[in-house]
């Protein structure tokens, strides 16, 4: 297996519909499913099972591929485990994708502003004259009328519509698609919708009507983002946003924010995408991590007032020069700088280029006091994990968590241009923290 595509985790109609159409475009690539879809779409993929091909993405041999086709995200953060693809200098990637920026730096892209992926894929499909099936039509469809609320989203397009058209001329079943994209709706989502009424926080800020919930959730409840656009019609504002919280067992929260606009000028997915999260204008989420819910709310205060500090990029905070160390900097040497700055570890850097990560925990490799002498390119980490100047402190954090890591080395085209700490990132924010 040399060429594979693949999506998003937790991926949608439009991301599965993106994912098959790509094989119709290169005939010799496999579709890799991430592990978690959403839950009509794993139901759509179970009736399907023996019409559409694809394999589990967990099970491929990432060595062996040589071509990464990313559809629906541009966004390496969003791929899961195959994102240490990253490192590879040898693979061509290509990436198809309706939302607007990411951090993965493609040989070629597809990426433009319009309802849905699969209408750029649907485009290219007319293009080369492919036939396609009338399941494959229908599936198609449910990935544009998902992604685009049946073309009543305000970031539809003309083109969304013709592609719409194109499908129902090859097939597609309407009927099908209102089944599969007609959410459950029952007691779990009643209650959540009746509180969010119930603390309904309506306010004005910048212009716009805002309401911002915050619902303590236990347990597992489908559907949450159905509930937030339901609320917002209800109470009839320019965008709602539902903040779902729950705690964790170590005793810190976990916050899943979920965000509807109907006002071209708000853009939603925007305001998550500085939470460390994304979406499209009229809809987006994040989710955080450790984070206070009141915290989160405010983040959202912030983000919709324009607070230049809710949306600093990590070049902005940064530490910069970098007290480094080349590779063959001796071990004792570097102990001392450590004592001397107060820092838990360095990165390992030759002609501008980061090369490793030499930290305390790397010197329990030593046995014997010579290998003091020993250069630290003998010791150190190679496996470096960075982060890019355009990211968001928030992201910088999470990823730190996730790698259990006190620092990120901050890097542009491999060249190491500034360092952030868990700690910088946390106190810019104030009290991300929970008490």
């Amino acid at each position: 297996m040399t060429q594979i595509v693949t999506t998003h985790k937790n991926a949608d109609f439009d991301a599965f519909a993106s994912l098959v159409a790509a094989t119709l475009i290169y005939p010799e690539a496999v579709a890799a499913i991430p592990r978690t879809v959403n839950p009509n779409v794993r139901a759509f993929m179970s009736i399907h099972k023996d019409v559409f091909d694809y394999v589990d993405r967990w099970s491929i041999e990432t060595g062996r591929v040589t071509r990464l086709v990313v559809v629906d995200t541009a966004d390496w953060a969003r791929l899961g485990p195959i994102a240490k693809l990253k490192q590879r200098t040898d693979l061509e990637v290509l990436v198809w994708d309706h939302h607007t920026g990411g951090d993965i730096d493609a040989a070629w892209k597809c990426q433009e502003s319009v309802g849905a992926t699969v209408t750029l894929m649907v485009r290219q499909l007319k293009a080369m004259r492919k036939l396609i099936t009338p399941i494959q039509a229908t599936l198609f469809l449910a990935g544009l009328y998902e992604d685009t609320g049946n073309l009543t989203f305000s970031s539809s397009t003309a083109e969304d519509a013709y592609a719409a058209g194109w499908l129902l001329d090859r097939k597609a079943d309407l009927a099908l698609v209102s089944k599969f994209l007609r959410p459950a709706y029952g007691e779990k989502q009643k209650d959540v919708l009746f509180e969010m009424l119930q603390k309904n926080n309506r306010m004005k800020i910048n212009g716009y009507s805002v309401s911002i919930s915050r619902i303590p959730i236990t347990g597992h409840v489908n559907n949450l983002a159905l509930v937030v656009r339901m609320f917002r019609d209800i109470v009839n504002v320019d965008a709602a946003f539902g903040l779902f919280v729950s705690e964790e067992k170590n005793g810190k929260y976990k916050c899943m924010v979920i965000g509807r606009s109907d006002n071209e000028g708000l853009d939603v997915g925007t305001l998550m995408k500085s939470m460390g999260g994304g979406g499209h204008p009229g809809a987006g989420s994040a989710m955080l991590k450790g984070v206070n819910p009141e915290i989160a709310e405010q983040m959202i205060v912030d983000l919709i007032q324009g607070n230049q500090q809710s949306s600093v990029q990590i070049s902005d905070i940064m530490s910069f020069p970098v007290i480094s160390v080349p590779t063959d900097t001796s071990m004792a040497e570097v102990a001392k700088i450590l004592r001397q700055q107060g820092c838990t570890g360095l990165p390992v850097v030759d002609d501008g280029m980061l090369v490793g990560i030499i930290s305390r925990r790397d010197f329990k490799k030593i046995r014997k006091e010579d290998q003091l002498e020993a250069p630290v390119k003998a010791f150190m980490s190679t496996r470096v994990i960075s982060i890019e100047p355009g990211n968001s402190p928030i992201q910088a954090a999470q990823v730190m968590v996730r790698h259990d890591i006190g620092r990120l080395p901050v890097v542009e085209d491999g060249r190491i241009i500034g360092i952030i700490t868990r700690s910088d990132a946390m106190m810019y924010f104030y009290d991300l923290l929970p008490d």
